[in-house]
C-alpha cells in the first residue's frame, strides 16, 4: 500500500482563477490585471507622487492578489515552511547580484570625484584638444569620468569647468553643456555600474561583460549623434552663463579660503597653506556639491566638507591633482577584467588559467581591484588618512538606498508577474501581434519613460515584462545583452518635466524651461534613438 501511495504523482497545482479573474478568466483577465497594474503604478507615481519603492511594492502585491495568487505564496508563512515568499525571492534574486556592483562601483566614483579626477581629466583634456575643440573635450569629459560616477554628480563635479570655458569663449554655455551631458547621460543608460543595466543584467540573467561590450557598441555611434546635435543646437540657441552659479562658486571658493586660514591659525603655523591639522596628517577642507548619485561632489558653490590631504615639507598642501594615466587606469582596470573574463569563457578550453582570469573578472572582484587601487594612488599615497578614506566611501553610500530599494521592488514585480501567469499571457500576446522582442522592449521603455520620468523605474519594470517573453528562445547572451541596451535606450527617450535631470539641468545651467526642451530634451531622444537603431540593427545578425 506505502509503495502503491508513493507512486502515486502529485496533482499540479491548479491554476489561479481567484481575483479579478473571476470576473473575467483566461488570458483576457490576466492581460486586464497587467494593464491595470501599470496604469496604477503609474497614477501613483505621477499623481499621488508616492515614492517609486512604495509604489511598485504596492502595485506588485495589487497585482499578484488580483490575478489570484494566494496570501502563502506572496508573502509565505510565519513558519518559514516550504514556501517561498514571491516578494522575498523577487527582492532578494535581484539585489543578491545588483547591491554589491552598485555599492562598490557608488565608492569607487566619490574617491574618483573627491580627489579632483574630474577636474585633471577636463583639464588635460581641454589642453589636448584647445579652444576651438573645447566642446569635444567637454563630451570626452563626460564620457569617461560618466563610467563611475552618477549622471547628477558628474553635472556638480562638472559644471564649474563648463562655466570657465563658456565664459572665456563668450558662446553659448549649450555648445559646452551639452556634449558633457551626453557623455554622463550615455554612459548612466548603456554602462555598469550604473544601476539601470547592472538591474538589467541581473534580471536577464547576462554576464556584465557582454553588457559592457554592448554598451561600447552601441553607446558610441549613439552619442556621437548626440554630439552633433549639440554642436547644432549650440551655435543656434544662445543661452548665457548663469552668473548666479559663478558668484556662488566665488564665493563658496573665497569661504573655503577663509575658513583653512582660520584653522591654519588656530594651530599656530603659517596661513597661506590653507591646512588643517587632524591626528597626524593635515586635512585641507574642499567644497564639495552633494547630490543622489554617488557621494559627495567637488563642484563649487555647493557646501563644504573635508578630505585628508598631506602637508609637504614647506609648509604647503603636498596633494596635486592625479594625472591623466592614473584615472585611466583606475576606471579601466575594471572594465578590461570584466570583459576578459567573459571572452575567457568563450575562448578558453577550461584550465586553471581560466578559471583564475574568471576570478579576478567577476564584477565583485573586479570592482574590488578598482577600489583599492583608489584607495592607494588617489587616497594613502597622496596623503589621505584612513578615516578620510572611510568618511567619503561611508557618505557615498547614503543616496543608494533609494536605488537599491526601486531595483529590488522591480525585481518583486517581475517575479508577481511570472508566478501569476501574466508573463506568460504577455507572451502569448506578444508573439501573437508580430513585433521583434527588441522592438517590443523599446517601446515599453519608452512609455513607462515619458509617462513618469524615472529611468531606473521604467529599467526595471520594462525588464520584469520582458524578461518571461525571451525565456526558452535560446537566445545567446550577446543578443540578449542587446535587448538591454534597447530597453536602457528607451528609459532616456525625451526627458521633460517629470523627469529630476530635466530641472537639474535647466537650474544648473541657467536654461529656460522652453529652451530645455529644445535641447537637453531633444538630445536625449536623439540619443535614445540613435542608440535603439544600433542595438536592433545588430540584433539582426547576433
Amino acid at each position: 500500500m506505502s509503495s502503491l501511495l508513493a507512486a502515486t504523482p502529485t496533482p499540479e497545482a491548479p491554476p489561479h482563477t481567484g481575483g479579478l479573474l473571476l470576473l473575467m478568466d483566461g488570458t483576457a483577465g490576466l492581460l486586464t490585471v497587467a494593464a491595470l497594474g501599470i496604469v496604477l503604478l503609474l497614477v501613483l507615481i505621477i499623481k499621488v507622487r508616492l515614492q517609486p519603492f512604495v509604489a511598485l511594492l504596492a502595485v506588485s502585491i495589487a497585482v499578484g492578489l488580483s490575478a489570484g495568487l494566494s496570501v502563502t505564496e506572496l508573502f509565505g508563512t510565519v513558519q518559514r515552511s516550504t514556501s517561498v515568499s514571491m516578494i522575498e525571492s523577487g527582492m532578494g534574486g535581484i539585489l543578491g547580484h545588483v547591491a554589491i556592483i552598485i555599492g562598490l562601483g557608488t565608492m569607487l566614483g566619490a574617491i574618483l570625484e573627491v580627489s579632483g579626477g574630474a577636474e585633471a581629466l577636463s583639464a588635460r583634456l581641454l589642453n589636448l584638444f584647445g579652444e576651438k575643440r573645447a566642446p569635444l573635450a567637454m563630451g570626452l569629459t563626460g564620457l569617461i569620468f560618466g563610467i563611475p560616477v552618477f549622471f547628477d554628480v558628474g553635472i556638480f563635479v562638472l559644471a564649474p569647468i563648463v562655466y570657465a570655458a563658456a565664459k572665456r569663449s563668450g558662446k553659448s554655455i549649450l555648445l559646452y553643456c551639452m556634449p558633457l551631458l551626453a557623455g554622463l547621460s550615455m554612459t548612466h543608460a548603456f554602462l555598469p555600474p550604473h544601476p539601470g543595466p547592472v538591474a538589467a543584467a541581473g534580471l536577464f540573467k547576462v554576464d556584465l561583460g557582454w553588457v559592457i561590450l554592448m554598451g561600447i557598441i552601441v553607446g558610441i555611434p549613439a552619442v556621437l549623434a548626440a554630439w552633433a546635435y549639440a554642436a547644432w543646437i549650440g551655435k543656434r540657441l544662445f543661452v548665457p552663463v548663469p552668473q548666479d552659479m559663478v558668484e556662488a562658486a566665488d564665493e563658496a571658493k573665497a569661504a573655503v579660503a577663509a575658513e583653512r586660514a582660520a584653522r591654519r591659525a588656530a594651530v599656530g603655523g603659517p596661513t597661506d597653506g590653507a591646512t588643517t591639522t587632524t591626528g597626524k596628517s593635515t586635512v585641507p577642507t574642499q567644497s564639495t556639491g552633494s547630490g543622489t548619485g554617488a557621494g559627495t561632489g567637488t563642484g563649487a558653490g555647493a557646501g563644504s566638507g573635508s578630505v585628508a590631504v598631506a602637508e609637504g615639507p614647506s609648509g604647503a598642501p603636498a596633494e596635486q591633482p592625479p594625472s591623466l594615466s592614473t584615472v585611466f587606469l583606475i576606471i579601466g582596470t575594471p572594465l578590461l577584467l570584466i570583459l576578459a573574463a567573459t571572452f575567457s569563457s568563450i575562448a578558453l578550453d577550461p584550465s586553471t588559467f581560466r578559471s583564475v582570469i574568471e576570478f579576478f573578472g567577476h564584477p565583485f572582484v573586479a570592482l574590488t581591484i578598482a577600489l583599492l587601487m583608489a584607495y592607494y594612488l588617489l587616497g594613502i599615497r597622496r596623503g589621505w588618512s584612513r578615516k578620510s578614506l572611510e568618511t567619503v566611501s561611508t557618505a557615498s553610500l547614503k543616496p543608494v538606498g533609494n536605488i537599491l530599494l526601486v531595483v529590488g521592488a522591480g525585481g518583486v514585480f517581475g517575479a508577481v508577474l511570472k508566478g501569476s501567469g501574466i508573463a506568460d499571457a504577455l507572451a502569448d500576446t506578444f508573439n501573437d501581434v508580430g513585433l521583434p522582442i527588441i522592438v517590443l522592449a523599446w517601446l515599453i521603455s519608452v512609455v513607462l519613460r515619458v509617462a513618469q520620468g524615472s529611468a531606473t523605474v521604467a529599467i526595471v519594470t520594462t525588464a520584469g515584462i520582458v524578461v518571461p517573453l525571451v525565456e526558452g528562445q535560446d537566445l545567446s547572451q550577446a543578443h540578449l545583452a542587446l535587448i538591454i541596451m534597447a530597453i536602457s535606450a528607451g528609459s532616456i527617450f525625451a526627458s521633460h518635466v517629470n523627469d529630476g535631470g530635466f530641472w537639474i539641468v535647466a537650474k544648473y545651467f541657467g536654461i529656460s524651461e522652453r529652451d530645455t526642451l529644445k535641447s537637453w530634451t531633444v538630445l536625449e531622444t536623439v540619443l535614445s534613438v540613435a542608440g535603439f537603431a544600433v542595438a536592433a540593427l545588430l540584433s539582426i545578425f547576433i
